[in-house]
């Protein structure tokens, strides 16, 4: 069944003035989003490149927010010209962040404290501070120190250089924040393990082969944790006592696993050699295979949107997968495509000629590689949540320069819906990060010599007039 025809936006928002919508909060907010996608579609829209900055400094972007100066400085990207929330004070090279994320309290839940419905930043230091940072004032509204036997490389995770221990995995509770614990993960007892992360109460452990083991978290603190810690506490440790969260003594490795806990899903391999977050068992068709002859590989991972759905991404075309019932056996399960983005190329593979010693002209069949940089080429797919959109940014090597756009697609049956091409060059030999936020687009570069810019778009009307962009440096 195919896409049916929606109210145009006149139409909503005549329904709206009149009070044709329930009264719920959550209703409104959705008739406001599906305003604003029809606006983001419509032909007459555009995106205009509206100012551009430069730093010596990582960029990053959360929310409407962008970061400069190792989450120093705030710059909001909402007004039409750069705008300054906040700039923290300066601080010494081991003082700064290295890396944050951003904490938002969830949807419908009643929380113990006034100030947990606010956004904050959960961002590591280069010494080991874990600090909560208001999100709108840059107020520093906690401090945790986590340790000094490891080195913490990003926010609840490290990367130890003590053998055998692989990792360490710092773990807390949020809304209200508590400490769970510190994790260790050792190859005396996984064997010989190449990464570790934590996901919805599970424990993922991986393997070089590809193999891939899952443990419940919750069994695992049940049987090896060595002892509760509460952060601010005063506590005893290896004949050492101190305050747990505070320098110097930090928080010690509570939850040491002596033995292999019980499987929480099981063991399964994973395809080696391939760079994939997903694995997908007990499926006919389960081994998913992109047909592609490329130099860099494909990805594949579930579908952000908790559909269910699987999003498999190669050079040259973005399949989304379903995972449904078979139709004789309720519990067995098939992958099957629900739709096909497919970039849009030209068939250059050609029939050279040559000319052999004695005369013959002998035809010599050519097959480009299906990321070739002169043919279009998919290099980032994101779904932006609030309009349902699928963004898929494509790329194409002209002359010396490749040039890029960020299409819209349907994400319920994949159509085109919106293209928007990007003023400046992308150089594939860069690293890039493009993000979709309502009616705004961002572009994040990385150049040679530590040369970060930020390209910030936002939906205008179609006027005709050429407005000059600004630029600044940070």
């Amino acid at each position: 069944m195919g896409p049916t025809r929606k109210p145009n936006v006149c139409h909503r928002l005549s329904r709206r003035a009149l009070g044709s919508f329930s009264r719920d909060a959550g209703v409104v907010q959705r008739t406001n989003l599906g305003i604003l996608r029809a606006l983001v579609c419509q032909e007459s829209t555009k995106f205009k490149n509206v100012w551009t900055t430069h730093s010596k400094s990582p960029i990053a972007y959360e929310r409407g927010r962008i970061y400069f100066d190792n989450y120093r400085c705030c710059i909001s990207s909402v007004a039409s010209e750069p705008r300054k929330l906040y700039e923290m004070p300066k601080c010494s090279k081991s003082e700064k962040i290295e890396d944050a994320l951003l904490w938002e309290c969830p949807v419908g839940e009643v929380l113990p404290n006034q100030s947990d419905y606010k956004s904050s930043l959960i961002a590591l230091t280069a010494h080991n501070w874990l600090l909560c940072i208001s999100a709108t004032t840059g107020k520093v509204l906690e401090k945790i120190y986590l340790a000094s036997y490891c080195k913490f490389s990003t926010p609840l995770m490290v990367i130890s250089i003590q053998q055998p221990v692989l990792l360490y995995l710092a773990v807390f509770r949020v809304l209200p924040f508590s400490l769970v614990g510190i994790l260790e993960i050792n190859k005396k007892i996984f064997g010989n393990v190449t990464d570790a992360t934590l996901s919805h109460g599970i424990l993922i452990v991986m393997y070089s082969s590809g193999l891939v083991k899952l443990y419940s978290f919750q069994t695992i603190t049940e049987q090896f944790m060595q002892q509760k810690l509460d952060l601010g506490c005063a506590c005893r440790w290896g004949g050492t006592t101190g305050t747990v969260g505070e320098a110097p003594f930090g928080i010690p490795c509570n939850i040491k696993i002596t033995g292999l806990p019980a499987y929480f899903l099981g063991r399964y391999n994973a395809t080696p050699n391939r760079d994939q977050d997903l694995v997908v068992f007990i499926a006919k068709n389960g081994i998913q295979e992109m047909e592609c002859c490329s130099l860099e590989s494909d990805w594949i991972y579930f579908h952000p949107d908790a559909s269910g759905r699987i999003i498999h991404v190669g050079p040259n075309q973005v399949k989304v997968l379903k995972l449904t019932e078979t139709e004789n056996n309720s519990s067995q399960y098939q992958i099957s495509e629900d739709f096909v983005i497919l970039a849009n190329r030209e068939n250059k593979n050609e029939n050279l000629f040559t000319v052999t010693a004695s005369g013959r002209v002998v035809k010599k069949s050519f097959h480009l590689l299906d990321d070739d940089p002169e043919q279009e080429t998919f290099k980032i797919v994101d779904y932006e949540d609030e309009l349902d959109l699928l963004s898929v940014v494509a790329v194409t090597q002209i002359d010396a320069e490749g040039k890029a756009h960020l299409d819209f697609h349907c994400n319920e049956y994949g159509t085109l819906l919106k293209s928007i091409p990007l003023v400046e060059s992308w150089d594939v030999t860069y690293s890039h990060e493009v993000y979709f936020d309502r009616d705004l687009v961002l572009h994040i570069e990385q150049k040679p010599n530590r040369v970060f810019s930020c390209y910030v778009y936002q939906m205008v009307c179609d006027t005709g007039e050429e407005e000059e962009t600004i630029n600044r440096s940070y």
